[in-house]
């Protein structure tokens, strides 16, 4: 083996196992660095008060292996929770839409007509703070999407 392929192969094993490390890292980071998720008791007060429920599901058409969502979510006029699982990653956003969706290019067409909630910063239950002024009555489903992706994860009609 010639000096000169023995350094392409060098340079080649170390671009893959640094490729390697950084999806790892994208994936694991946000698992590491979350903050504990909301009470069984915390979830409950929330149901209890919510207006509407949905069900997040893993078959939507755009969920895949590492974009999902699977709960039941309560949806109300101060909060929205989320008793189940979500596929772990960055920078989660919840958005309230006019319509049902379970595409990216669905979300992507609707986005202006939607309203972004808050941040998701848990993967196992969480609840969000509806903002002053929305109005979930205007909307029929509750999304998660990544933000710094552009990537759905997962849709639930509420009504």
């Amino acid at each position: 083996m010639t000096r000169l392929t023995r350094s392409l192969l060098l340079v080649a094993s170390h671009g893959i196992v640094l490729a390697v490390g950084f999806a790892l890292g994208v994936y694991t980071l946000p698992l590491l660095v979350a903050p504990a998720g909301p009470s069984t008791e915390e979830l409950a007060a929330q149901a209890a008060q919510a207006a509407y429920r949905g069900e997040f599901r893993r078959d939507l058409k755009d969920s895949d292996a590492l974009h999902w969502g699977e709960g039941q979510v309560a949806v109300g006029r101060r909060s929205i929770a989320l008793t189940g699982t979500l596929a772990p990653g960055p920078d989660y956003k919840l958005y309230l839409s006019p319509e049902f969706v379970e595409t990216e290019a669905d979300f992507l067409r609707l986005k202006p007509r939607m309203v972004r909630v808050g941040d998701v910063k848990t993967f196992r239950n969480f609840t969000v703070a509806v903002p002053e002024g929305v109005d979930i009555e205007r909307h029929t489903t509750v999304i998660v999407w990544c933000e710094s992706f552009g990537q759905f994860i997962t849709a639930a009609r509420y009504r």
